[in-house]
């Protein structure tokens, strides 16, 4: 099926999805031949194309037979709106899950607070059967010293894009570094276009994505490797003084810090956009001509010469309140196996996770996805880098009224790089 333009995204769902009421779980009925009270229960959340999606993920648990000796599962699909206090509830009161997906950082904030159980028993079943074919880096980056958080099964990359014929009309060659795309964006402002399009208002998390992408592109970050606060390092500054030669410039749009996910997407529809970063299914929100003239560029050398780009693994987790945990490592594994499925029938706009599908043709026939794959992601890191693996105190800042400030600060550029950092600094030391 098709993506279209109202495709779910991180980008309003972490900032906006509080203030929203939950609306009734959608269930599907008990599978296997153990099917009965005694079920594991599985919550997914609402992903990639919304109810087309949930459609093939209900089938998909309905196919599920459990072997001899391991229990069924009943299928529940949970909404976005306030997924946060859905689960800490759940969990509290212990009517929570036994396997679940969910935002980027929750299987290390649960696993932190013992909800969540180490997936390394489900991992090693994808091992056994050769399936444990993960893209560089992305298994490593849910190891905690319990073992792993979750099984990696979908990831949220952030890629620079561009309007191929708009670099044309303006005589410009696609750019390769900072200085680069500067110039670039130059003559595009000339040509009355934005040459950094971002969304900085209360209702999305779009340019944090973007301002923090760009921070580990140049080797900088808001953590060290032991996970401590690490905002005001030199790398963050000189990032931040790039972004704000954008703004002096007229390459970031004066509007962009009151812009919500929906006024980002009409510019980029209406060609008013010619480069900027976003998820690796932008090309499919789009249609054509839009779509076909939109490119992946390759990862941009920084001010300090390096590249580097942020993204948000999606994981299986597993909960410590389960009837039965070899039932919950045969099922996640079976389920992470399973999830090909979204990418083969298109529901999904994030990338997926595995060699095998990286390697398919239905892959391998997009060049976007080619690039996305090939370059950015063997760069990309999560939003605890320097750190080596995520944690639990990145669910508090990622969407949090720390990291809105701070990118507001940033697009508005009346304020200096150094005190910018110092203030999210503070605001992290409360937060970790």
């Amino acid at each position: 099926m098709p993506m279209h333009h109202s495709v779910l995204s991180r980008r309003n769902l972490l900032a906006g999805g509080a203030a929203l009421a939950i609306t009734p779980l959608a269930s599907c009925g008990s599978s296997g031949a153990s099917s009965g009270t005694d079920d594991l229960v599985m919550w997914d959340m609402v992903w990639g194309t919304g109810a087309a999606y949930t459609k093939t993920a209900q089938k998909i648990a309905g196919e599920y037979t459990p072997a001899e000796g391991h229990r069924g599962v009943t299928y529940q699909s949970i909404p976005w709106a306030n997924w946060y206090q859905t689960f800490t509830s759940a969990v509290a009161s212990g009517t929570g899950p036994s396997v679940s997906t969910g935002a980027s950082f929750q299987p290390f904030f649960f696993m932190e607070q013992g909800s969540v159980v180490p997936a390394d028993g489900a991992v090693a079943l994808l091992e056994k059967e050769g399936k444990a074919d993960f893209l560089p880096g992305l298994l490593d980056a849910m190891k905690t010293d319990k073992g792993y958080a979750g099984i990696p099964w979908g990831l949220d990359l952030r890629v620079l894009w561009y309007r191929e014929s708009m670099l044309e009309d303006v005589g410009a060659s696609v750019p390769t570094t900072w200085d680069e795309y500067v110039q670039v964006g130059k003559k595009l402002k000339a040509a009355g276009k934005i040459g950094f399009g971002l969304a900085a208002g209360s209702s999305t998390t779009d340019a944090q994505h973007s301002i923090f992408a760009l921070l580990i592109n140049n080797g900088g970050g808001l953590f060290t490797e032991d996970g401590e606060p690490d905002a005001t390092n030199d790398a963050n500054v000189e990032a931040l003084e790039f972004v704000l030669e954008m703004v002096a410039e007229g390459i970031i749009d004066p509007r962009a810090a009151s812009y919500t996910a929906d006024n980002l997407d009409s510019d980029w529809a209406s060609g008013r956009i010619a480069m900027g970063f976003g998820q690796t299914g932008l090309d499919k929100q789009m249609k054509d001509p839009v779509s076909a003239d939109l490119k992946v560029m390759s990862p941009l050398a920084s001010t300090s010469g390096s590249k580097g780009t942020i993204y948000y693994i999606n994981a299986i987790m597993l909960y410590a309140d389960t009837p039965d945990q070899a039932s919950s490592d045969a099922f996640a594994a079976w389920w992470a196996t399973r999830t090909d499925t979204f990418w083969t029938e298109n529901v999904m706009i994030d990338l997926p996770v595995t060699q095998r599908l990286a390697s398919s043709e239905m892959i391998t026939s997009n060049p976007n996805l080619v690039t996305a794959i090939k370059e950015w992601q063997p760069i990309g890191k999560t939003l605890g880098a320097k750190a080596p693996a995520a944690f639990g105190a990145l669910n508090s800042v990622d969407g949090g009224k720390a990291a809105a400030s701070f990118v507001q600060q940033v697009v508005q550029g009346k304020t200096a790089p150094k005190a910018m950092l110092q203030t999210l600094q503070t605001e992290l030391e409360k937060l970790v």
